[in-house]
């Protein structure tokens, strides 16, 4: 198959997520590099000027560009200097990309994010209707992780993962990986007779890659690991993506034969449940009995009182948790809606009986079907 017949879905795509890393983006030493986001700024901003296409852009950056004015040398290990980093370069960093649309007359509009925002029903559909409308508007959305308020619980980790949800979010038609590598290869690019992939149309065709874990500018959390994780998210979503270099983004978003290009292997599924799979933590867990774990993954059932054995954690009602079966082997993830503490005085009981003894708030499911995901694996 010719590279142009491979790539249609590139050439087709009217709403498109591209993701940059920090290391395109800023100098090792931290601080941003005007250069490489005009340079970026003008692929995006003639990609876009017909009027055909739509562009959300997913930057890191924030903490990097905060380093050099806080006097870090280096990326901090601690939380709390990553977000006072964060903090201080969010605002350059949206302020730099400000300006150099402002040349083609582009408008950006910022929007942060947190795990919350987006696994929780009502948050999902207000993060949609943000950025949905931004785009109906001719605004360029830059998304990032909201690092200044995000504790480790409730944190992507990583801004591959980060796009590749997005890209599910806005309902994109795919999804671009821009990093300081050009593609995926079968060994570590720099040693000879190592070539790079081109095409990956499921997990198969990568089974015998070897991948690597760090990013070579040392300023970002991501290396390969994560973008092929994020690349595999959105294809099993039903999102081509292209994986390639910052320098080669013109090239990708013209659907040439650069990069690596991972055609979508599933479909789309339920809006906000790929979120509760990929980007939520549990904050507890319930053990259910063996009826249960059959009504849940074989039936698609909710989860009622009457199956549940035990309950660990300390989570509030709205908070995801993990469902178990008597083995500890995790089955489905969902958002439960009860506070860990009320749920005791139902195990075991019929929704029936709990409501009359305590109440019509009782007489429901412990996890509703439309805020459980499976877990294969």
């Amino acid at each position: 198959m010719d590279v142009s017949a491979a790539r249609q879905g590139v050439t087709d795509a009217r709403r498109i997520v591209v993701k940059v890393g920090s290391s395109s983006l800023t100098t090792a030493a931290g601080g941003l590099d005007a250069d490489r986001v005009d340079a970026l700024v003008d692929v995006l901003a003639k990609a876009r000027s017909g009027g055909e296409k739509e562009i959300v852009l997913v930057s890191s950056g924030a903490i990097a560009a905060g380093l050099a004015p806080l006097g870090l040398r280096r990326r901090p290990k601690d939380l709390a200097r990553q977000q006072a980093a964060a903090s201080v370069g969010q605002g350059l960093l949206v302020a730099r990309y400000t300006a150099s649309f402002a040349r083609y007359g582009v408008r950006v509009g910022q929007v942060l994010l947190t795990t919350d925002d987006t696994s929780r029903r009502a948050h999902y559909r207000n993060a949609y209707r943000t950025l949905d409308q931004l785009l109906a508007m001719g605004a360029l959305p830059v998304v990032n992780e909201n690092d200044t308020v995000a504790t480790d619980e409730i944190r992507f980790g990583d801004n591959d993962r980060l796009a590749a949800l997005v890209a599910h979010l806005v309902r994109a038609d795919l999804l671009v990986l821009l990093s300081d590598v050009d593609g995926l290869y079968d060994g570590d690019p720099s040693l000879p007779g190592t070539s790079r992939i081109d095409e990956v149309r499921g997990p198969a065709d990568i089974a015998h890659v070897s991948i690597g874990s760090a990013g070579k500018a040392g300023v970002g959390t991501g290396g390969m690991v994560t973008k092929v994780e994020a690349a595999r998210i959105a294809a099993a979503a039903g999102i081509p993506v292209v994986l390639t270099s910052a320098s080669q983004a013109a090239d990708a978003l013209a659907g040439r034969g650069t990069g690596t290009y991972f055609h979508a292997t599933g479909r789309r599924s339920a809006d906000r449940l790929l979120w509760l799979q990929h980007a939520s933590t549990p904050q507890g867990h319930l053990v259910l009995d063996e009826g249960a774990v059959r009504a849940v993954t074989e039936r698609g059932s909710s989860l009622l009182p009457a199956g549940i054995a035990a309950v660990e954690g300390d989570f509030t009602a709205g908070d995801p948790v993990e469902l178990r079966d008597a083995e500890g082997r995790a089955v489905a993830r969902g958002l439960v809606n009860f506070d860990a503490k009320e749920l005791p005085q139902l195990l075991g009981r019929s929704t029936r009986e709990l409501g009359k003894e305590l109440g019509p708030e009782y007489e429901r499911e412990v996890v509703h079907r439309d805020d459980l995901v499976l877990l294969h694996g």
